[in-house]
């Protein structure tokens, strides 16, 4: 059963970016934690694609589990890449999309899903926060050390400079 819950935007949808999102209580979850799709297609009960538009900057959250616990737990921020552009792949993501960021095991993830909540917290919205902010947050994960805190001020200083292009 295919069920459009909100239109795919008029193009021929060749530039949209695809996530398929899969829910099998306790087994495998796949949310995003944010993100503004452009459509939604619901595939059954258990799985549904979204849409999104070229440059748009999503939060996309794996999580799986056997019999023993957890076997993985992935957060990836990513932006819908254009095809013109260069892409990585990504499961459940087509064809792909540029990685701002991205932490396996719970402990780093837990670590985002915090900062992400402080950022929110702010009453900033994550999709629009610096792409440059989600990298310096990967670095600092990579050598084990706390990222810096992504403010108003910063927001600000990012808001402006897109407004100029730099």
């Amino acid at each position: 059963m295919t069920t459009l819950t909100a239109p795919v935007p008029a193009t021929d949808g060749s530039e949209l970016t695809q996530v398929e999102l899969v829910w099998v209580e306790q087994q495998t979850e796949h949310w995003l934690r944010f993100g503004r799709e452009v459509g939604e297609q619901i595939l059954d009960r258990r799985r549904r694609v979204l849409f999104f538009a070229p440059d748009a900057v999503f939060a996309l959250v794996r999580w799986a589990s056997n019999d023993h616990g957890t076997i993985a737990s992935r957060l990836d921020i990513l932006r819908a890449a254009r095809r013109s552009e260069g892409y990585q792949t990504v499961p459940t993501v087509s064809p792909g999309a540029e990685i701002l960021l991205r932490a396996a095991g719970w402990p780093k993830v837990s670590q985002l899903l915090e900062h992400i909540d402080a950022i929110e917290a702010q009453d900033i919205d994550p999709c629009a926060v610096s792409p440059d902010h989600w990298r310096h947050v990967q670095n600092r994960l990579a050598v084990g050390a706390p990222p810096r805190r992504y403010t108003r001020t910063r927001h600000r200083a990012f808001e402006r400079m897109r407004e100029i292009g730099a």
